[in-house]
């Protein structure tokens, strides 16, 4: 077996260093056929196929709310993880049967390196506040699945309507060394034979604009500037070539969303109102979530995310976020409910769990002589602010908001006198 390994090993890079033949007949600057196809899953809310060659990566990306962020709480980072890229290698993609188990170190840090690739691209919360996951699974594999996974990743952002800043793409760049560094050729797009006999395995992912991530697996004891170098323009000219051909698949993201991924709204409130929106025990954000059948996550700053399967389930949710958390202004006008009543005035409701008080000089344009004569409990009546003191408490004006007792309405508290012939 070792003198076959040998044999080989000795056949291929001869091949190579003379005549510049690879196994497969191409040239070494090369890559294989390409092909791009998106919007292949329709229930999803991404997805898309990218093959080069026999490597080939079914790409899946689902879009979640501000809540289905990944909490970190770790030795080296803490806090909270929105955008996720995982990478299978199911025993298949290389012709072997054997179980399918959890992800191993290979899995995880291919998923890391391709995540690392797309990072820089994703945008901000603030463009797009989202939870983004993308799976990528090797449903075929002859070298790199890592930068295929890459090309097929940026293929399901775009076709999903994430506005990335700019598609990226990745490449392997090979190296066959012959007696010292100076006998060198570099290989595009290696294979699997290629990374087994070759001295080195260089990925490199990025856009037209520069490069995103790079890893190196070298078998010697190093490489020169001009192996790099060279290197680095040989990756740039293949992530050129296989961005035109992801261009011409999808040349930008799409404008709207796909139909089943959930719609998601920012509001701004009043950081010190976020206990009256969560309410005792959460018991009223549960109520709004159960009403409106939404999702409701709330930041320390007062930035809160409301995320639906429908525009009306979402403004439906907001406008009672928003009436919660009204900030009150002097001028502003309300129909207000009469609560109780003093001798020196009304206490109405202007909002939830909000009231003001109604002086009895403010009731009606004329002399009241008691409250009772012109409102009851449970009567509804328009009210103006006209005062709101440092502790927030608010004056009322019924008059000045165009109120007399002729244009009262009459409520089912009113109630007939009382006959004490008839006992009615």
């Amino acid at each position: 077996k070792i003198l076959f390994e040998e044999t080989i090993e000795k056949s291929f890079k001869e091949n190579v260093l003379k005549s510049e033949k690879r196994p497969d007949g191409r040239k070494i600057d090369e890559i294989r056929p390409l092909f791009c196809e998106i919007d292949i899953l329709p229930r999803t809310h991404g997805s898309s196929i990218f093959s080069r060659g026999e490597t080939k990566i079914l790409s899946i990306l689902t879009l979640g709310s501000h809540g289905d962020q990944l909490m970190m709480d770790n030795m080296e980072v803490s806090g909270k993880k929105r955008f996720l890229h995982h990478y299978n290698f199911p025993p298949y993609s290389v012709g072997e049967v054997k179980r399918l188990g959890s992800p191993g170190r290979r899995e995880i840090g291919h998923g890391m390196l391709a995540e690392k690739a797309l990072l820089p691209l994703i945008p901000g919360f603030e463009d797009f506040p989202y939870t983004i996951r993308l799976v990528s699974e090797a449903i075929s594999s002859n070298g790199s699945t890592s930068m295929a996974s890459v090309c097929a990743s940026s293929l399901s952002l775009m076709q999903a309507g994430v506005p990335i800043k700019a598609p990226a793409a990745g490449i392997s760049i090979g190296l066959v060394i012959g007696k010292n560094l100076k006998e060198y050729k570099l290989l595009t797009d290696i294979q699997g034979p290629e990374d087994h006999y070759g001295e080195m395995d260089f990925k490199v992912a990025g856009t037209a604009n520069g490069i995103t991530a790079i890893q190196m697996d070298v078998k010697t004891q190093g490489i020169t500037r001009e192996i790099f170098e060279q290197a680095l323009l040989r990756a740039k000219q293949a992530r050129e070539k296989i961005l035109a051909v992801i261009k011409e698949t999808i040349a930008e993201p799409n404008k709207s969303l796909s139909p089943y991924a959930p719609k998601v709204k920012i509001i701004q409130i009043n950081p010190d109102k976020i206990g009256m929106v969560i309410g005792t025990g959460g018991k009223v954000i549960n109520e709004i979530i159960d009403t409106c059948l939404v999702a409701i996550d709330i930041e320390d700053d007062g930035k809160v995310f409301v995320t639906g399967q429908t525009e009306e389930a979402m403004e439906k949710a907001i406008a009672w976020i928003k009436e919660i958390t009204h900030e009150f202004e002097i001028g502003e006008t309300f129909t207000a409910k009469v609560k109780r009543i003093f001798n020196f005035g009304a206490m109405v409701e202007i909002g939830p769990k909000q009231e003001g008080l109604v002086h009895i000089s403010e009731l009606a344009p004329f002399r009241v002589n008691a409250v009772e004569d012109v409102v009851k409990i449970g009567d509804t009546i328009p009210v103006k602010i006209i005062k709101i003191d440092e502790q927030g408490r608010v004056d009322l004006s019924a008059k000045q908001a165009g109120f007399s007792p002729e244009s009262k309405p009459k409520t089912n508290t009113d109630q007939k006198p009382f006959n004490k012939r008839t006992n009615k």
